[in-house]
């Protein structure tokens, strides 16, 4: 199949679209790996986990629900580990698969798309360049459900009815499923769209029996491998606030909505000036406004909500599927109930709307690349600052060890890229798995290691030096 030539604002809309989602993708991988944003937040326990060689007792036996990122990213880490010897290595190697996903979901679906001018494909790139630079860094598995979806909406819709059709679309939805809980939605998605072809389409009914098969196996491995009683409370606080409303109160998610409706007024004000270039002058407006806000007067960094925001991709992930499902049913044919207007209303919305969403696609992507920015920066002198504690002499026993040092002896303004609960692995992890002092946050109240996890894995044999692995014993056998 080959690629539609450029010939109208739409062409021009999609070849933009498809080329931001696809530098994004790359861009995650090199700027992932260039700042080591995997170790930030709980990124530095699932590293430094990998680095000790305990992946499965440290954390991932009481999240059995998410086995997929297991599989494909720390359990190789891991591996590679002791094959090696090498930890910091094996840091990267997890922090390179992870960061991968979204160019191997993309690469996947641009395979497995065969709609006409592979709209699937279009629209995973759309979703990609707007909603995962607002996860970009925070390790959550919803980068890889993300990443997943895709694929796995474009082989639901278009693998062959064979054997190895339906084992690949049984594989991808199974490993969709594991990848988080909220992934569920987006699985249930898949099949919500495949019934636009009719109840009793051979593909839909496919897809349900795979989900129902699916969806016993996610429940089957929730009851068999239940996590360890600390846990338990605290994923039932983490999933009833899941979608509580106050996570959208951030600076990023208000920022991103004063540029949609100070667009739209612009948009809809100007063309009583100039009708033919309103888009183009409500966009540098809004740009320059942008600028002057970023210059003047923006303090914020996005930097914690990274984590929160994960509900926006449970949320809007299924929005876009949606519409790209239908967009390629209507344009192959296959909707149950086809209509001629539905199909004449999307292309003239498609060609007259084309320029405008262009202009928004690329305010909303400026917004994107400076706020990733500011964030990396950020991160790049909170790592220095954390190094500089954990390598030197500085101590505060009252922590319960003449080796603890307290993070509050960073900057307040750096200290802001702190996640508390992990700031004592990011210090081994920086100071070469040898640290003098081990950084601890005075206000952490949360603990990711018991006694006996951390004291089992500090006498064993291990690529990490015994001394940082027995300072993380000490600190865990104070609180759990």
């Amino acid at each position: 199949m080959s690629w539609p030539t450029v010939r109208s604002g739409a062409d021009m809309l999609r070849a933009l679209v498809i080329g931001t989602g696809l530098v994004w993708s790359v861009a995650f991988v090199a700027v992932g790996l260039g700042y080591g944003l995997e170790l930030y937040a709980d990124g530095a326990m699932f590293s430094y986990a990998v680095a000790a060689q305990d992946v499965w007792a440290f954390h991932w036996h009481n999240i059995s629900g998410r086995m997929s990122v297991f599989f494909l990213t720390l359990l190789p880490a891991e591996a590679y580990v002791g094959l090696t010897g090498n930890p910091r290595a094996g840091i990267v190697v997890y922090g390179l698969l992870f960061y991968f996903a979204p160019l191997a979901g993309l690469i996947g679906t641009f395979a497995a798309d065969r709609s006409r001018g592979r709209i699937i494909f279009a629209y995973a790139c759309c979703s990609t360049a707007l909603l995962c630079p607002l996860i970009f860094g925070f390790p959550t598995e919803m980068w890889l459900a993300h990443a997943v979806f895709w694929p796995a909406l474009a082989i639901s819709h278009y693998a062959k009815r064979t054997t190895i059709g339906t084992a690949l679309a049984f594989v991808m939805m199974l490993t969709l499923a594991f990848t988080h809980e909220g992934a569920l939605v987006l699985a249930i998605t898949i099949v919500a769209t495949l019934a636009l072809r009719g109840l009793r389409d051979a593909t839909f009914l496919r897809a349900a029996a795979i989900l129902i098969v699916v969806l016993a196996m996610a429940v089957a491995t929730k009851i068999l491998l239940r996590p360890d009683e600390y846990y338990a409370g605290v994923f039932l606080r983490a999933a009833l606030h899941f979608f509580d409303f106050t996570i959208f109160q951030v600076a990023i998610v208000v920022l991103l909505f004063a540029v949609l409706a100070g667009y739209g007024i612009l948009f809809l004000v100007l063309p009583r000036l100039a009708v033919d270039r309103a888009c183009l002058y409500a966009a540098v407006l809004v740009a320059i406004v942008l600028a002057t806000y970023w210059l003047r007067f923006d303090h914020a960094i996005h930097a914690s909500s990274r984590y929160y925001l994960r509900t926006v991709l449970v949320i809007v992930t299924p929005a876009f599927g949606a519409v790209a499902a239908l967009s390629a049913m209507s344009g192959d044919g296959r909707l149950a109930f086809p209509s001629s207007s539905l199909t004449r209303a999307m292309t003239t919305l498609r060609d007259r709307a084309a320029l405008p969403l262009a202009a928004i696609f690329m305010l909303l992507t400026l917004v994107h690349v400076v706020e990733t920015g500011k964030f990396v920066a950020a991160w790049r002198d909170y790592r220095a600052a954390v190094t500089a504690l954990a390598i030197g002499n500085e101590s505060d026993p009252v922590l319960g060890d003449s080796r603890f040092v307290s993070s509050d002896r960073i900057a307040t303004d750096l200290n802001r890229l702190s996640w508390f609960s992990t700031t004592p692995y990011l210090s081994v992890a920086l100071a070469n798995f040898a640290p003098n002092r081990l950084v601890i946050d005075p206000a952490g109240n949360y603990f990711w290691l018991s006694c006996a996890t951390a004291t089992a894995n500090a006498k064993a044999a291990r690529a990490t030096p015994e001394a940082g692995r027995d300072l993380i014993r000490i600190y865990s056998c104070l609180h759990r």
